[in-house]
């Protein structure tokens, strides 16, 4: 489901009657409410077998967002649900330091649900949370929350804590956006053309190669003593790699001056070696490569190495 389909209907564009008049106004109240929690229904997704939905508002009605928990219960007496109803105000000086906290109500007919969401929703928010009331009643929890809507990070995030608390995950079961080991490697492979020792060898050596050619050996230091070193390559940790050929980074080493490098990456057998060479395609070094069987079928294709081998 889209984010945007988010409920978000001002209580200011259901209520047109004029606030002066208390019967009217409470009147509206309750058609905003009811409006508004059909619309919440209609524009849920199903997860799980939950209905779960958002509703962000502009208004700080403590009463209009009773109204709506109370409607949503009504509404779907016999249905598991969970939804989010988060009020945000914007401070009165613009580009003050105010500090403007938001309600953010969750509503479900599922406690074990809700003390999950309001959980995961209090570490969405770190360090900005004034407030939880895990007590709540049986159909609510509510917390305080510190300029509560003010980026669009907010909204994906609550978008995430809603699927997270619904879904439900037997530890022992891989959750199903999750992807094994192997099928991260062929998904990895998948993307480049590796290369044989000998072509990599071969590469290194090609004076007439069209574009800069690096042997980059990502071996341990444990393994690079044992196992030898090869001349030419250059030895750089995995964990800086990234940080050393991306071109936007300060951190970068010189040569990594631009996006058309063919960059070799050696481990010991080739399987890490994929996966780093994988993640230099995300970073727009689409040469990037790695060797077949790594460092020990360079040894056996009888190529040269220096000390240790």
């Amino acid at each position: 489901m889209s984010l945007s389909a988010s409920s978000t209907v001002a209580f200011d564009q259901l209520s047109p009657t004029s606030p002066t008049d208390p019967h009217a106004l409470l009147d509206a109240r309750e058609e905003a409410a009811r409006s508004i929690a059909l619309r919440m229904i209609t524009n849920a997704c199903t997860v799980e077998g939950v209905r779960i939905g958002i509703h962000f508002s502009n208004e700080d009605d403590s009463d209009l967002v009773r109204l709506i928990v109370s409607h949503l219960s009504t509404r779907l007496p016999l249905s598991r649900y969970l939804f989010v109803i988060a009020t945000n105000e914007a401070p009165a000086i613009i580009g003050s330091d105010a500090c403007v906290s938001g309600a953010l109500v969750i509503c479900g007919s599922d406690e074990d649900d809700m003390q999950r969401a309001v959980l995961l929703a209090s570490s969405k928010f770190p360090g900005r949370v004034d407030a939880v009331n895990n007590a709540g009643t049986l159909i609510a929890q509510a917390a305080s929350i510190r300029q509560l809507g003010s980026s669009s990070y907010h909204e994906a995030a609550l978008w995430d804590v809603m699927f997270t608390s619904v879904r439900v995950h037997n530890p022992h079961s891989p959750p199903s956006e999750s992807r094994s080991i192997d099928q991260v490697l062929s998904d990895a492979r998948a993307k480049f053309e590796r290369m044989t020792p000998q072509q990599a060898y071969d590469a290194l050596h090609d004076p007439t190669y069209p574009v800069p050619v690096f042997l980059v050996d990502i071996r341990t230091a444990a393994q690079r003593d044992s196992g030898g070193e090869i001349h030419g390559s250059l030895v750089i940790e995995r964990t800086v790699l990234e940080w050393r050929f991306d071109p936007r980074c300060e951190a970068r080493l010189p040569i990594a001056d631009r996006y058309d490098l063919k960059i070799i990456i050696i481990c010991r057998e080739g399987y890490s070696s994929t996966l780093a060479a994988a993640s230099l395609h995300e970073l727009g070094l689409l040469n990037a490569t790695d060797v077949v069987g790594g460092h020990d079928a360079w040894i056996a294709a009888g190529l040269p190495c220096q000390k240790g081998c």
